[in-house]
């Protein structure tokens, strides 16, 4: 029994690999019989056929897989800046305006908010718009893969300490103001989103690059070391 079992297993598989060698052949002999350009002829780019528009309205339209849209020919500083900017003057303009309260109050409050917007907005439109390289990250001054519980805390704090430094810059200001008009505890120049969302994007981005150039300091230094050990 077992010697008649063993047989037909070696058959099976015989016959087996025989089949599969008879359908590679079947396909070698169809590919040979299509030729590249009655394969390149049935590929249609035709915005009305791919889209099954009978309308009429799209008949002459090619669709180019490979065009690059506008968006993406807009450098990638000017798009992070533009959302940095526009995201802080909306905040200035319903905190600053819409509130009534104490000027240390709207500061903290102004601060938080712009923390808040920044972690579930601003952040993840950057991870969204970014490619695998990254650039955004230049950018954020947490710019960690993922939200997790404890970047909403830290971004409160980081942009509440960015509205103090942009109140001393009104500030200095309007202080500039009064020594060139020769005047003094005039206020020159009072908060407004624009201006706002221009002093806060600066401020941002000087703390952004402070902490961006402590990091490549560290970095040097490691690679140093680990040089040094490897060479030792």
């Amino acid at each position: 029994m077992a010697k008649k079992k063993k047989k037909f297993q070696e058959t099976t598989i015989e016959n087996y690999y025989d089949l599969k060698v008879d359908k590679i052949d079947e396909l070698v002999a169809a590919l040979k019989e299509e030729s590249p350009a009655q394969s390149e002829n049935n590929i249609t780019y035709n915005v009305a056929e791919i889209t099954g528009d009978k309308s009429g309205r799209n008949a002459q339209r090619e669709f180019d897989p490979y065009k690059v849209d506008r968006f993406s020919k807009i450098p990638v500083w000017v798009k992070a800046l533009f959302v940095k900017f526009w995201f802080a003057g909306c905040v200035c303009y319903f905190i600053m305006f819409g509130l009534q309260i104490n000027e240390l109050d709207k500061l903290a409050l102004l601060g938080a908010v712009l923390g808040l917007v920044v972690d579930v907005l601003v952040n993840p439109l950057f991870r969204y718009m970014e490619s695998d390289k990254k650039e955004y990250n230049a950018y954020m001054m947490f710019p960690f893969p993922f939200r997790a519980f404890w970047t909403f805390f830290t971004n409160v704090i980081y942009y509440i300490l960015v509205i103090i430094v942009v109140k001393l810059c009104y500030d200095g200001l309007n202080e500039l103001i009064n020594l060139i008009s020769g005047t003094q505890n005039e206020l020159k120049v009072g908060v407004e989103p624009l201006l706002f969302g221009v002093f806060t994007v600066i401020i941002d981005m000087i703390f952004i690059g402070i902490k961006d150039g402590i990091v490549l300091l560290i970095r040097k230094r490691k690679n140093a070391k680990k040089e040094g050990t490897l060479n030792v």
